[in-house]
């Protein structure tokens, strides 16, 4: 806006009409985001928020008053905060106090780690997380209840497996649920049960997973502000300035509006609720307005399930596993429930996201929103499939076509990689996590993590994205590398992908005049970097709404 001085006034110089910047970043590489090309040396401008400027520094140097905070960025790149399009966000606070066991490579170090972490616990109190992967252990055996009991008397226990599709509870966790042989198999899920006795081993699957859940007491309201607050701290370190919080609970909602009120967000966060709570959700939509809250905390929309998980062999395919003849997996709700559900949705204008893994749920839930689409007529309705790992060729098109976006995590590749083609042969594995023909045919690629069932750092995912590279180091030139996408296709799906993702384009998402001031210095150029060394960059500062949320030290 030009503000017109008063008569006799004049400007004595540029720099002096010049509007005053309460943050400058400067000395290091801009990345926009709006083109796919190089950063360039400059400088962006902050002021109330959000960016003023960006160009370059001895341009921008007339923003620059007494009162202006500048950001050296040391020859760094400078770009927009990474969103992460798919989070379990507070769960993830609850984990980083929790007993981690992602790395655990023997059943006996699981169980090690378990003992110790169980001996600083009070009787009684329930131990969670755990994020355990079986397929890193010798034979690849799942867990049993048996081997945790004895050291794990006085505490129920249970634990997830970390893609979060199927958990161990010890004796103590299913006697409180009052699990016995008898308890029936819910639909979409699975209890898994002792070949010679019928009796429950403590493996849990999908739907069965709320037995034990329903158990397990609430958290008070403190101890979930405390969650929040630490994952809010580790997505600063990480670089992380905007969230879409999946599976989200009213309780979480309330934390995040908790923490709003007093200041303390430090990112943006769009949460989706269950989708079968549709019109619960859209009468609170239509109450409060502003869909569901402000640029801060806002409902984004509902979060369903189609199928499970590879991993957990839960995932839905049209052809059986590789390694399990005949079984194809499971579909969690009904395809019948399923398109009731995204049709009353849709009419009360909320957006739909549907977590589908398998090749069959894929298919189904396009097919859905495709019949939703034609039967409801035109909107901008952006419809997401959460995760969509694995696609049959034709089906691929299919996103860029209908305009559904494909929410996926690069992380999983470079860890299903290591195992996926014993699940499902080397064909359907030619179309699993097709980040490059999503992308050629049209569809808007939106990444992140799935925090915690993988990592929250964005440059672990943007590293996964461009090389492929599987955890175990067995595919250096990448796993299924004609899938690869290239840096600023990965940043672009971290950033932008996101904002339009959770239809944010207009506020965040990239460098320019009028958007957020949500930025992330890092302490290298990733586009000189080797693709195999872009996992070593780290974030040096963090700025969300123009404050500065993280520095490294």
């Amino acid at each position: 806006m030009t503000r017109r001085l008063p008569a006799g006034l004049v400007c004595i110089s540029l720099a002096a009409c010049a509007p005053k910047a309460d943050l400058v970043i400067t000395g290091g590489l801009v990345w926009t985001g709006l083109t796919s090309g190089a950063p360039q040396p400059g400088a962006v401008a902050v002021a109330q928020g959000k960016v003023i400027a960006v160009g370059d520094s001895a341009e921008l140097a007339r923003y620059v008053g007494s009162k202006t905070r500048l950001v050296q960025a040391n020859g760094g790149l400078v770009m927009p905060g990474f969103a992460d399009g798919h989070t379990h966000f507070i769960s993830g606070g609850f984990q980083l106090a929790s007993v981690d066991l992602r790395r655990a490579a023997t059943p006996g170090e699981f169980i090690r780690q378990l003992r110790e972490y169980a001996g600083r616990l009070a009787p009684g109190e329930w131990i969670l997380g755990g994020d355990w992967d079986h397929t890193l252990w010798p034979g690849q055996p799942l867990p049993r209840h048996e081997w945790i009991d004895s050291v794990t008397p006085d505490n129920p226990v249970f634990l997830s497996r970390l893609d979060g599709h199927e958990a161990l509870a010890n004796a103590a966790a299913m006697q409180a649920a009052g699990i016995t042989g008898n308890t029936p198999t819910p639909p979409g899920g699975e209890i898994l049960r002792d070949a010679r006795t019928g009796e429950p081993i403590g493996i849990f699957k999908d739907q069965a997973l709320d037995l034990i859940g329903r158990a397990i007491p609430q958290p008070s309201p403190e101890r979930r502000d405390s969650a929040l607050a630490r994952a809010l701290a580790h997505a600063a370190s990480l670089g992380v300035t905007a969230t879409g919080h999946m599976s989200a609970s009213w309780e979480d909602l309330a934390s995040y509006r908790r923490l709003e009120k007093v200041g303390r967000m430090t990112l943006r966060v769009a949460l989706y609720l269950p989708l079968e709570h549709w019109r619960e959700v859209a009468d609170t939509v239509r109450r409060s307005g502003q869909g569901g809250g402000n640029d801060w905390v806002r409902i984004g929309g509902l979060k369903g399930y189609a199928d499970g998980s590879a991993g957990s062999r839960t995932a839905y395919f049209f052809e059986p596993y590789a390694d399990s003849a005949g079984y194809s997996g499971l579909m969690q709700n009904t395809p019948k429930d399923l398109a009731t559900w995204i049709g009353s949705a849709d009419s009360a204008g909320l957006q739909v996201a549907v977590h589908a893994i398998g090749d069959r749920a894929n298919a189904i839930i396009l097919d859905i929103y495709d019949s939703v689409t034609r039967a409801h007529g035109p909107r901008d309705r952006r419809f997401r499939v959460e995760h969509a790992q694995h696609l049959r060729p034709q089906d691929i098109p299919r996103f860029g076509r209908l305009g559904v976006i494909p929410s996926m995590q690069p992380y999983h590749a470079i860890d299903d990689g290591r195992w996926v083609e014993r699940r499902i042969g080397p064909v359907r594995i030619k179309t699993t996590y097709a980040f490059r023909t999503l992308l050629d045919t049209g569809a808007k690629l939106a990444f992140g993590s799935d925090w915690t069932v993988a990592p929250l750092d964005p440059i672990t995912g943007v590293y996964a994205a461009v090389t492929r590279r599987t955890l175990d180091g067995k595919n250096p030139g990448g796993w299924v590398p004609e899938q690869k996408v290239t840096l600023a296709e990965a940043l672009r799906a971290y950033t932008a992908g996101n904002a339009f993702a959770t239809f944010n384009e207009k506020k965040w998402g990239v460098l320019a005049p009028g958007y957020y001031a949500d930025v992330v210095v890092l302490d290298r150029n990733l586009f000189a970097t080797p693709p195999e060394s872009l996992s070593a960059a780290r974030v040096s500062v963090t700025i969300v709404g123009g404050k500065v949320v993280y520095e490294r030290r």
